[in-house]
């Protein structure tokens, strides 16, 4: 079980949690169930850490920066414990460096290398609750580290691929996965199962119910996740009866169907992005290696690029290059661009931080032709402009204007069928 920062947001709601927490370890009918539970630090807590840090030392050492952020899960771990135990039941923290969860590269954004947990899974035989800091680790060199924001979603999964858990319920301020985000879409409904491959999708292009590294992991190392929310009675069913979303692997999903639990879409979802901004550059070389110039200094500065188009060439052997990056890189990337002005050969630098990716994401895709136009088809019909345009085997994505951004997810949302029936 995952409990996220707004979940952990004070005594009385960490209290409503070890309650959550307390009746899935008893389980039904007195089938008690082993718990291990993965927690974030407060609502705000790691943004107040950070800033700290930036204020003790502008110019921050990442390891010291680690031992100072991550000690906001530790308090909750701390405090999740404590107040399993004032209900009467055995429970006890695991700190990152206590099981230990072994990490790799840079601190500030490890990786999960490895997690020894036998110590914690006799306890959890005995049926004593573990409790785990999500978001950090140690290294090989015995410091403490940190994952990187999102982090706890990815402890969580590790922790259960480690445990062999039955299932990963990651609970959240959203009850499960929705076909768009339902304060756009008043009809948007409640998905009972999603692929990997397809949450992996939703997460990249902007769905912010899970962290896409934590799905990754999860789609490798086979661990089933659930997404529910945290915000439910007391007495609510346990999440074994299921009242979330599923992400599941592509054969569990087509069992489901032949049970009929549930149909097929062709479509599973549309994901919007505000967080991109466009770049062109005019009249670059039309030869070959010209684009290599551009896009090799971006990655060596690990600014990540998302669509890319390459117009139609110039009569001077000349072309425009357009692509687009996370908005907090554009300063950045248009730093770089400019310092190789002369090895790339461009004229000019236009840049525009009004956009949005809409995207369209489905495994029916992969068999049924037609999806890319009844997209196309319908902003068209709505005077919705296309900028760009990229694909995926289960996606497709376009850039539009920002100010369009939910009159498109409206319009899509329509015009593959997923409206919720009334």
């Amino acid at each position: 079980m995952k409990f996220g920062g707004t979940s952990m947001a004070g005594t009385e709601r960490i209290r409503r949690v070890a309650n959550i927490v307390r009746a899935q370890a008893v389980g039904r009918n007195g089938e008690a169930n082993e718990v291990a539970v993965v927690v974030s630090a407060m609502a705000g807590e790691t943004d107040r850490l950070v800033n700290f840090c930036r204020e003790a030392n502008a110019l921050y050492d990442p390891a010291e920066y680690d031992v100072v952020v991550s000690s906001g899960e530790q308090v909750t771990s701390g405090l999740l414990a404590l107040t399993l135990q004032s209900l009467g039941h055995k429970a006890r923290s695991w700190l990152g460096w206590q099981l230990p969860v072994k990490t790799e590269g840079a601190h500030a954004k490890a990786r999960i290398a490895s997690i020894d947990a036998p110590d914690m899974v006799a306890r959890l035989e005995a049926g004593e609750i573990a409790v785990v800091p999500g978001f950090q680790g140690i290294t090989d060199e015995g410091r403490i580290s940190t994952l990187g924001r999102g982090g706890s979603d990815t402890s969580a999964v590790a922790v259960a691929a480690a445990v062999k858990a039955d299932r990963c319920d990651i609970y959240t301020d959203v009850d499960g996965v929705y076909t768009t985000d339902p304060r756009i879409v008043a009809k948007a409904r409640k998905l009972k199962a999603v692929t990997y491959e397809e949450m992996l999708e939703l997460a990249s292009v902007g769905a912010k119910v899970l962290q896409t590294r934590s799905v990754g992991l999860a789609m490798k190392a086979g661990v089933r996740i659930q997404v529910l929310s945290s915000f439910v009675d007391d007495g609510a069913a346990l999440a074994d009866d299921l009242p979330g979303t599923l992400i599941v692997s592509d054969e569990e999903m087509d069992q489901m169907v032949e049970r009929g639990e549930m149909e097929r879409q062709l479509v599973t979802g549309i994901a919007h992005d505000k967080n991109e901004a466009k770049v062109i550059l005019t009249r670059v070389p039309d030869k070959p290696g010209a684009v290599a110039h551009i896009f090799e200094p971006l990655a060596d500065a690990s600014i990540n690029v998302d669509m890319i188009i390459q117009n139609v060439g110039r009569d001077k052997g000349e072309t425009d290059v357009t692509f687009t990056v996370p908005q907090a890189d554009l300063a950045r990337a248009q730093a770089l661009l400019e310092d190789r002005r002369e090895e790339i050969g461009f004229n000019r630098i236009i840049t525009d931080s009004k956009i949005a990716k809409i995207s369209v994401v489905g495994v029916g895709m992969k068999s049924h032709a037609g999806v890319a136009s009844t997209m196309f088809r319908a902003l068209s019909d709505r005077g919705i402009n296309i900028q760009a345009i990229s694909t995926s085997e289960i996606k497709v994505s376009v850039m539009i204007d920002e100010d369009e951004t939910e009159l498109a997810v409206r319009v899509l949302h329509t015009a593959y069928g997923l409206d919720a029936e009334e």
